[in-house]
């Protein structure tokens, strides 16, 4: 199940509306104007990696909330979400083509890899095409949290202010995400990678 940019942005504009925030206050915080941040809670406009991790600290939320329309904070399953069952007690599945994913920009896609939203934790896999990176406009991405890589396909070039390194197929990597980073795919191919990130229940997370 693939998520659309107006998907994404009313559940944005729905967490930031609980959590009391203005448009305009929000807007502040991440530097930009009210009307573009309105354009992508719209979904007129697709945020890139590092805007919606932005924007997703401002509000103080984890990005797997972006796929939640129910918040599940143990592993139970509280009414109808997505089309996760529950053939045991307590055992929460989902099928492949069940697997809620955002699409942002530069078409670099993200897919929750579990079925209930886990407190402090933030499960992802991530598909970069040919050319994109995890910021558009070549910043490098600081959070929180501490994150842990693996490279499931094709090549991908992590950066850091210090240096870059590079890995393919099979290649794992893990680093404290308040340290400065960028992850590009410069190759001709399609890499795919899996995150975890663990963070503060409350923290954002996520590349």
């Amino acid at each position: 199940m693939t998520d659309s940019p107006t998907q994404i942005g009313a559940r944005l504009r729905s967490i930031r509306q609980t959590s009391g925030r203005s448009l305009a206050s929000v807007a502040q915080a991440m530097g930009i104007s009210s009307s573009a941040l309105s354009q992508i809670e719209t979904g007129a406009m697709q945020p890139s990696v590092n805007r919606l991790i932005e924007l997703v600290s401002v509000l103080g939320v984890p990005v797997s909330s972006i796929f939640d329309d129910t918040a599940v904070f143990a592993p139970r399953l509280d009414g109808d979400v997505a089309d996760v069952t529950e053939p045991l007690e307590g055992v929460l599945v989902s099928q492949p083509d069940a697997a809620e994913s955002a699409h942002l920009g530069q078409g670099v896609t993200y897919r929750s890899l579990s079925p209930a939203a886990l407190p402090g934790v933030d499960w992802f896999e991530s598909t970069y095409p040919p050319g994109s990176s995890s910021s558009i406009d070549g910043a490098m991405l600081v959070h929180a949290g501490y994150e842990s890589g693996h490279v499931l396909r094709g090549e991908l070039m992590f950066e850091f202010t210090e240096g870059s390194v590079r890995l393919g197929p099979g290649g794992s990597l893990s680093f404290a995400a308040t340290r400065p980073h960028r992850v590009v795919n410069d190759t001709d191919e399609v890499a795919v990678a899996v995150w975890l990130t663990l963070v503060e229940a409350d923290g954002p997370a996520a590349d």
